[in-house]
Parts: C-alpha cells; sequence; structure tokens
C-alpha cells in the first residue's frame, strides 16, 4: 500500500477530499422531497440497489446502529416509503423493502441530480470533462473501498 500522507501526494488527497465533500453537499441541496434527512433518502437508495434488506442489514450498509435504523425504517414506513413484510426464513425478522412511490420519488431526485451535475459539468472544456469521464470509475472504486 502506497503513502500518500506526505508531499505533493497529502496535497492531492487534501484537495480531493475537498472537492468531493463541497460537490456532496451542492448535490445534497438538489433534493425532491425536502422532508426527508439525507440519511432517510440514503437507506431508500440502499434499497433501490439490494431490492430489499432485513433492518440489520440496513444499518451494516449505512454505517447506524441497529436501533437508529429500526427509527429510521419506523419514519419511512410512517411516510409510505417503505413496507416491512416477514423475513421468509426467521420469523422474527422483517424485510424492508421500498414502495413504488419511493422509487419515483428516487427516480426524480437522479434526474434532478444529474440534470444539475450535468449543467456544471456543461461549463468545463472537452479536456477537463474527458478527464473526469475517466476518473468516474476510480471515484466509484474509492465510494466502495
Amino acid at each position: 500500500m502506497r503513502d500518500l500522507t506526505h508531499g505533493d501526494d497529502a496535497a492531492a488527497v487534501n484537495d480531493l477530499r475537498s472537492a468531493v465533500m463541497r460537490l456532496g453537499r451542492r448535490l445534497k441541496h438538489q433534493r425532491v422531497d425536502e422532508s426527508l434527512s439525507p440519511t432517510e433518502m440514503s437507506v431508500l437508495s440502499t434499497l433501490a440497489g439490494c431490492g430489499q434488506a432485513t433492518p440489520g442489514e440496513l444499518a451494516r450498509r449505512e454505517h447506524v446502529q441497529p436501533p437508529s435504523m429500526t427509527r429510521i425504517v419506523a419514519l419511512l414506513e410512517a411516510k409510505g416509503l417503505v413496507t416491512l413484510e416477514p423475513h421468509p426464513d426467521d420469523r422474527r425478522q422483517k424485510v424492508v423493502r421500498q414502495t413504488e412511490e419511493a422509487e419515483a420519488m428516487l427516480e426524480e431526485s437522479r434526474r434532478k441530480r444529474n440534470a444539475f451535475l450535468a449543467g456544471l459539468a456543461a461549463e468545463l472544456t472537452e479536456d477537463e470533462w474527458a478527464k473526469l469521464r475517466e476518473a468516474a470509475p476510480v471515484l466509484e472504486k474509492l465510494a466502495h473501498l
């Protein structure tokens, strides 16, 4: 493993962190439903990716404590965005699934954020845009390490 904590590498890491955080904040402001917290939106996005999960699995994926996830799921259920169903193999557990309303809301959110980001990217030079397109898979990998 490379040590990137000194000199030019450390400066590049700092610049990357700062840029990713700033861009992330700007994208978070492009929300469709202001009544949902970023954590609730993240849980819905996780469910969109995996289809269904137990609250415990969601807690692990979202890096929150299980009691916190139980509260989040209850809030989402009260808003009609998820349903709780019996677990097929373990009657003590529930499976969380997003509703069609949640799917539609996530799709609209993606559309709005993509349009916002496309507007920003349209201001880049062709060379900058090409570099960013090449960097996208690397950033995706970083997000999942």
